[in-house]
């Protein structure tokens, strides 16, 4: 096994920045080796500062430098599958920024690419897994403290969103990250999927329909919905009601301090993802590092990737019709069991 994780970093946009910058200051572990864009000038803007580091526009003339032992997928996600394929006949850890691949056939390749690889060395990056008040949720749920778990209900706001953003990425880009919270809660696949459309708010683009309430249902009967509402204005929010047989559970309220004080009361609410997640990936990626030491993945898997990519399909086929679908799996193979 290696003594250190030597990243390269494809994708050196938001997000690729902002992994670049985390694994040079605060991970242990892992140092970045490389980074990969397009964007020449983006790459040297990423890698400087970093001693060491090169720059490539190319993830083949990185893996064939020698200097790179595993990889950080951070490029959109119609570029992922031909990049994992390369990572897999690499065979190096890789963490990928979801989606796996944008459509549930293509991350079935993937799947069965690593199956017949015979190991796990694809993480997903569903980052809410490493935030604390889930995981303290998820807790909760397994020892049945409370009882059972019978509802969950999920509030997603966005202050705004970029041009650009079409009706299908509320289910792609946003819903994606309930539909892996759901599953991680509740250890159990997602059967089904709804989506209404009621009224709409003035603050949405041309063309999307927001908000949206999607309902879903678990293999053991398990109810969820969610309010994906994504030009809410005031901030960022990302909350979750669960109610047991015996309790009320509420996590990803208003942070920070509640101040009462010359006839005014409030506290804050976060900006952006970066703010309300930003111990999250650091907890994610460094998670990560630790399990590809040791030849194994810290977080959600391959699999994962391709249920979640199955059930935004079913999302914006009901978004379409209005109709409820089941959402439709192939069968695990055992590297995942």
């Amino acid at each position: 096994m290696p003594e250190i994780l030597r990243v390269a970093v494809v994708g050196a946009g938001r997000m690729g920045a902002d992994h670049i910058q985390r694994i040079h200051h605060r991970i242990s572990g892992a140092e970045v080796a490389a980074v990969v864009d397009i964007d020449l000038d983006r790459v040297n803007a990423a890698i400087d500062g970093i001693p060491g580091a090169k720059g490539y526009t190319d993830l083949d003339a990185a893996l064939a430098g020698g200097d790179v032992n595993a990889v950080l997928l951070a490029t959109p996600g119609f570029l992922h599958h031909d990049a994992l394929l390369k990572v897999l006949e690499a065979d190096i850890p890789v963490l990928c920024e979801k989606p796996l691949t944008p459509d549930a056939a293509s991350s079935w390749e993937i799947v069965e690419a690593e199956a017949k690889l015979g190991r796990k060395r694809i993480q997903v990056g569903f980052m809410r897994r490493f935030d604390a008040e889930y995981q303290q949720l998820r807790q909760l749920i397994g020892n049945q403290g409370l009882g059972e778990l019978l509802v969950l209900h999920h509030q997603h706001r966005n202050p705004s969103t970029p041009e650009g953003f079409t009706n299908e990425m509320l289910i792609n880009d946003s819903v994606v990250h309930e539909f892996d919270a759901i599953r991680f809660f509740t250890g159990e696949e997602i059967t089904s999927v709804q989506v209404r459309l009621g009224k709409a708010t003035r603050n949405a683009p041309n063309g999307q329909h927001d908000p949206q309430h999607v309902l879903l249902e678990t293999t053991s009967g398990v109810l969820a919905d969610v309010e994906i509402y994504v030009n809410a204005k005031f901030g960022y929010e990302v909350a979750t009601q669960a109610s047991f047989e015996d309790g009320i559970v509420s996590i990803g309220n208003d942070a920070g301090p509640y101040v009462r004080t010359a006839g005014q009361w409030g506290g804050k609410v976060t900006p952006g993802f970066e703010e309300r997640f930003g111990a999250a990936y650091d907890t994610e990626i460094q998670s990560w590092v630790d399990a590809a030491l040791q030849g194994e993945i810290g977080g959600p898997s391959a699999w994962d990737g391709y249920a979640t990519a199955a059930c935004c399909e079913a999302g914006v086929e009901a978004q379409r019709t209005g109709a409820k679908v089941d959402v439709v799996l192939n069968s695990k193979p055992d590297l995942y069991n």
